[in-house]
């Protein structure tokens, strides 16, 4: 944690900058979202690009493998064409002699624009050559979307591909494929080619990607043991586990799930439209009536059981070297007894 908070700008707002014609002489890009830096690279290289004349002013460099002063002697030289010079350097993270840094962020060479990826967070903004940066603006930062931040950019960036896609829908997408940008824009593609000349990626075209992707979803799992088939409920989830998903993620999705069925009655009580309640219980509209039956069948008693054995599950994960199969047996055995 740095000691002063500060507010970094995201790197999310690099190509409204781009758009607007500010380029700045020093980017430096860090944080745990690799997807958004590597995107605003190519988007600085894409407007820079028109004004570099020679493939030998254009370079990447590595932290692992080039010294600070070998990379700056490189940025501070003429370009070799009548233009621009276009530098990257990654892994940041492992250059020693950073704060050499410091005299080239105070007096950058008009003529090159050089980025710098940091993979991870910084222990320190107040330590140099940081705090030179944050003064002059050359730094963004690169948070991971969750949440409603992550189906809002799934929304806008189905939207600036020509297709149109509910929230509802891209938060059943997320939850079939996981939070990661790149496997969703991966999914986005196939659903593209799936729905060929049609606008709208319907709930049936994400669920043809669920389909295709593997036998089972977290979404039967539920349903198994919402409807306390056991047996089901086992298959599933052994199924899923040998697909690639992690116990904690079955752990997650499942709380998650108990976490909505709590919610059912008093929903039912305010007589809530099934639309709203969905999105409240945190489902699709579609999975809600299977909610609905659940919670016919789950007294108070057994939710409440279900999330303490999901609470000692998420532990034994997380302090013990238990295997995954084996801590999702004894997490169904426990809810579904």
């Amino acid at each position: 944690m740095a000691k002063t908070k500060v507010q970094l700008p995201s790197v999310n707002l690099i190509s409204a900058d781009l758009r607007n014609n500010k380029i700045l002489p020093v980017y430096f890009l860090y944080g745990a979202d690799a997807y958004s830096m590597e995107a605003a690279v190519l988007q600085i290289e894409n407007k820079i690009s028109p004004f570099i004349s020679s493939d030998f002013d254009k370079e990447i460099f590595y932290g692992e493998k080039n010294s600070l002063a070998e990379i700056l002697d490189f940025a501070s030289a003429f370009p070799f064409g009548t233009g621009k010079k276009f530098i990257i350097v990654k892994e940041f993270e492992k250059i020693r002699d950073k704060k050499n840094l410091i005299s080239y962020i105070k007096s950058p060479p008009g003529f090159t624009v050089i980025v710098f990826l940091n993979n991870g967070e910084i222990s320190n903004l107040d330590a140099e050559p940081f705090a030179s940066m944050v003064e002059r603006k050359f730094i963004f930062e690169a948070k991971n979307l969750k949440g409603e931040n992550l189906i809002e950019w799934l929304v806008g960036s189905t939207n600036a591909k020509g297709k149109i896609i509910t929230q509802e829908n891209a938060r059943l997408l997320v939850e079939i494929s996981g939070e990661d940008r790149e496997i969703l824009e991966s999914q986005l593609e196939k659903i593209f080619v799936y729905l060929g000349d049609k606008p709208e990626v319907t709930f049936d075209a994400v669920k043809s990607l669920s389909t295709e992707l593997k036998e089972y979803s977290i979404f039967d799992l539920q349903n198994a043991v919402g409807r306390k088939n056991k047996a089901e409920a086992f298959k599933i989830a052994y199924k899923l586990l040998v697909s690639g998903e992690s116990s904690t993620f079955l752990i997650s999705m499942l709380t998650k799930y108990f976490t909505g069925l709590s919610k059912i009655n008093e929903l039912k009580e305010k007589k809530m439209p099934d639309q709203a309640a969905a999105r409240i219980v945190g489902t699709h509209p579609y999975y809600y009536r299977d909610y609905l039956a659940a919670r016919q069948l789950f007294s108070d008693r057994e939710i409440y059981r279900a999330v303490q054995a999901l609470l000692k599950a998420d532990i034994s994960v997380k302090t013990t070297s238990s295997d995954e199969k084996t801590v999702v047996s004894i997490l169904l055995a426990e809810i579904l007894a």
